[in-house]
C-alpha cells in the first residue's frame, strides 16, 4: 500500500506536522490510537522523506520534521544573534550531558568550584537543560539533564553520539592539564569560551 492511501501512516504524519514540539511514540499514539504500530508508520516516513526537501528525523526518544540540512540555508531569514557562554556555562553543559542527571552540588563537586543560578537559568533559557526531577535522598535535590534541543542544535541523535575523550583531543578541545577527569579544577566563573548561543529573530 502506498503511503497517500496508508490511513494509519497518513495519521501519523498529519500529528507530526500539526506539532509544534518533537513527540515520543508514545505522544503521537496518544492522538492516533493504539491500533495504530506508529514505530512502523514512522519508519515508513523517514523512507518517503528521505532526500526531499524536508525530512523525518529522531533526536533521543523524539520525532520532528525539520528542513534537509542542505537546503535550511536557503529558507535563513532571521537574524541571528549570538552571544558567548561564559567557561562555566559550557563546563555545566558539559557535565550534564555526560554525567545526567545530575545535581547542583554534584556539578560543582566535579567541576570544584559553586555554580551560580544564573548559570543553569542561561542554559535552560537556551533550551539545552531541563529540570529531570528529584533526587531521593534527603533534601530531595533538583536534579538536571539535556534535552531533545540540546541533540539537535548539536547534530546529535542521542547522547550516545557524544564525542569521546580520544575524539575531544584529537579535535583540540581538551586541555592537558583537564586530563585526570576526577579532578577537574576549572578557572574563573566569569571567563568566555568560545561557544554561543544562536537566537533567531524576526
Amino acid at each position: 500500500m502506498m503511503i497517500e492511501h496508508d490511513p494509519d501512516v497518513r495519521a501519523v504524519e498529519a500529528t507530526l506536522f500539526a506539532s509544534q514540539e518533537p513527540m515520543t511514540v508514545e505522544q503521537i499514539r496518544a492522538y492516533v490510537g493504539d491500533s495504530v504500530d506508529v514505530a512502523a508508520a514512522l519508519a515508513r516516513l523517514v523512507e518517503h522523506y528521505d532526500g526531499r526537501g524536508i525530512e523525518l528525523v529522531q533526536r533521543g526518544k523524539s520525532w520532528h520534521f525539520q528542513t534537509a540540512a542542505d537546503l535550511a540555508h536557503l529558507l535563513r531569514r532571521e537574524r541571528e544573534e549570538s552571544r558567548k557562554l561564559s567557561r562555566a556555562a559550557v563546563e555545566t553543559l558539559a557535565i550534564i550531558a555526560y554525567h545526567e542527571p545530575v545535581s547542583r552540588a554534584e556539578i560543582e563537586a566535579i567541576r570544584g568550584v559553586q555554580i551560580s543560578k544564573g548559570t543553569l537559568d542561561v542554559l535552560m533559557e537556551a533550551g539545552w537543560v531541563r529540570p529531570a526531577g528529584r533526587r531521593e535522598v534527603p533534601g530531595r535535590p533538583l536534579i538536571y539533564a539535556t534535552t531533545a534541543g540540546f541533540l539537535q542544535h548539536f547534530g546529535l541523535t542521542s547522547r550516545k553520539d557524544l564525542p569521546g575523550i580520544d575524539d575531544l583531543k584529537a579535535a583540540g578541545l581538551l586541555d592537558p592539564v583537564d586530563m585526570a577527569l576526577g579532578d577537574m579544577q576549572f578557572g574563573d566563573e566569569d571567563s568566555d569560551c568560545e561557544l554561543e548561543i544562536g537566537h533567531d529573530s524576526d
